[in-house]
């Protein structure tokens, strides 16, 4: 700051000294001080009257009789400009830039020297060289629109402002089509330098031209890299610590600037590469932007996830010094916007969703499943939250289990103080008969895994040994699911012959018991149970033949039937 007031003093002193020389060389004596902010200047009326019809009106309505003194510190530029002015009206070369055509016509309009006031004048000179010099490339265009920040609403009263965007929306057209020079996009970097509110309107003349989105977006992605350096151009996810927290000034209007780009983004969602809308959500997601920001990053971010990769979940997730997690929800919405879109794609074709999954999102499940197993080694990441994510991928969308074994397994490592209970609640996303033959063998070994989930990988082990298959050839999970269904009918049916011939004894033994009370206690009238008796003395295999026994070798117990293949010993 106190270099910024020393440079200012520095060429306030030195205007005021070639202003002195100017009047020292004149034979008459100054006659008028004109202040402009902390600088004044000696001049003669006669000389700034003769070009300044302003300060001709100042000097004659002015009820002083003889004015010595003009304030003219709202002059557009300040004392450095009116000093070129001052030169003009003496007489004195001075040059004219693209950096100072726009401040010289906006203070040739302040001080009235038109040419309608006097031939030649300063805003005809100003006029010639827009036209002539400044305006005839784009980055003279972008230059003198860059200097007319300064100058609203003055600029945009003169036309500056239309005639800069004209130019430089016209330029940027053709160079995107026809590249003038190497790189073809440098034509970007050029409108980086400009306000946002300037961009925006030169990214509106060039939609009104007809370009096609992705050089709309080119242009985008370069002012969003250049004037939000630090937040946009990481992409790894382990930036520098920013140490601005809080609501400060410099926060507060990178908010402003990130929701006023994405408000310029194009309707084609699928004009920007992944990562960089990866990397403009978790600035939004920093900077605590509007929700109506986000999630219009989310969305786009979801049309295309069958592109993303695990890094680009990861920009997301981690702050930038990647020591902790963001909040997870924007990569929820994202996953299962996709997923949404995918079902509605998947009924609109006549599709069962459940069953069929396309391409896109067999891929976007191996891609969630890796991330998965990054984020698994987080201490503050909830089972919910873990499962959370898992669940939204369509089982369905995921022929083998492997990639989500090894997220549960990085999990259980990471977060060894978990009972049976949670462990089982973080192994309940995953199949246990969809896993590879060698994730079964791990499973089988692994200590981590619950004792419910070992067993299922061992069963599962078993039924293929049976079935008399190689092990590494795995059949289709829904065929050994159903396979496991019968083994389960088939015990439950074991199970009920058992109980029905234990029942069935039980009549027997009743039935005799019976018979030998009736024999004791004299006839009596035939009950159920003797007729039931004489029914089954009919059946007796035995009846007319020899009773002996001894010469068989295995006598079925029926008390103890003959077990079915439901063991999983």
């Amino acid at each position: 700051m106190a270099a910024s007031i020393k440079s200012t003093n520095s060429r306030l002193s030195m205007a005021m000294e070639r202003t002195g020389q100017w009047v020292f060389s004149q034979e008459f004596p100054a006659d008028v001080v004109v202040e402009v902010g902390k600088a004044t200047f000696s001049l003669h009326k006669f000389m700034l009257v003769a070009k300044s019809n302003y300060i001709r009106k100042l000097i004659l309505e002015s009820k002083e009789p003889d004015l010595t003194r003009i304030d003219l510190s709202e002059i557009p530029g300040g004392a450095d400009i009116f000093e070129k002015a001052a030169r003009f009206c003496y007489g004195v070369n001075f040059e004219i830039t693209v950096h100072n055509v726009a401040t010289l016509r906006s203070a040739a309009e302040y001080l009235e020297m038109t040419d309608t006031y006097c031939d030649n004048n300063l805003a005809g000179r100003t006029e010639d060289f827009l036209s002539q010099v400044a305006l005839t490339s784009l980055s003279g265009a972008v230059v003198v629109l860059k200097s007319c920040e300064d100058l609203l609403p003055m600029a945009e009263d003169l036309k500056i402002v239309q005639r800069c965007v004209d130019v430089a929306s016209s330029k940027a057209c053709n160079e995107a089509n026809y590249p003038s020079r190497s790189p073809p996009n440098w034509w970007t970097e050029e409108l980086s330098i400009l306000d946002i509110a300037f961009l925006e309107k030169i990214i509106a003349a060039m939609k009104s031209r007809g370009a096609k989105a992705f050089t709309v977006a080119s242009a985008i992605i370069t002012y969003a890299e250049r004037s939000l350096r630090d937040l946009v151009r990481d992409h790894s996810g382990n930036g520098k610590k920013l140490s601005d927290p809080g609501d400060s000034e410099v926060r507060i209007r990178q908010r402003e600037l990130l929701e006023s780009i994405v408000a310029l983004l194009p309707a084609e969602r699928a004009a920007f590469p992944i990562k960089f809308l990866c990397c403009l959500l978790r600035t939004a997601i920093y900077l605590t932007a509007a929700n109506r920001c986000k999630n219009e990053l989310e969305k786009r971010v979801s049309v295309i996830l069958e592109h993303v990769t695990v890094d680009d979940l990861l920009v997301l997730s981690f702050t930038y010094d990647g020591e902790r997690l963001f909040d997870l929800e924007s990569v929820r919405r994202i996953i299962s916007g996709f997923v949404e879109k995918e079902k509605s794609v998947a009924v609109f074709n006549g599709g069962d969703f459940r069953e069929v999954c396309s391409t896109a999102m067999q891929r976007v499940a191996k891609t969630v499943d890796a991330y998965l197993g990054e984020i698994a080694t987080c201490g503050e990441l909830s089972i919910s939250k873990f499962n959370g994510i898992a669940n939204l991928v369509p089982k369905g969308a995921r022929k083998v289990d492997d990639d989500l074994y090894r997220a549960i397994d990085i999990y259980l490592k990471a977060h060894p103080n978990l009972d049976e209970i949670e462990r089982e609640k973080v192994c309940s996303v995953m199949d246990p008969l969809k896993l590879s033959y060698e994730a079964r063998v791990h499973a089988s070994q692994n200590k981590r895994l619950p004792v419910q989930m070992v067993l299922h990988a061992l069963y599962y082990d078993q039924l293929k040994l049976r079935s008399g298959t190689d092990d590494r050839n795995m059949q289709d999970a829904v065929t050994t699911r159903n396979q496991l269904q019968v083994d389960v009918s088939l015990a439950k049916e074991n199970e009920a012959l058992r109980s029905e011939l234990i029942k069935m004894k039980m009549y027997i033994s009743d039935i005799q018991k019976n018979q030998g009370t009736s024999t004791k206690g004299g006839s009596r009238k035939p009950t159920f149970f003797s007729s039931m008796s004489k029914t089954l003395g009919k059946l007796n295999p035995f009846k007319h033949g020899s009773k002996d026994t001894s010469n068989i070798d295995d006598c079925v117990d029926i008390t103890k039937p003959r077990r079915r293949r439901f063991s999983i010993s």
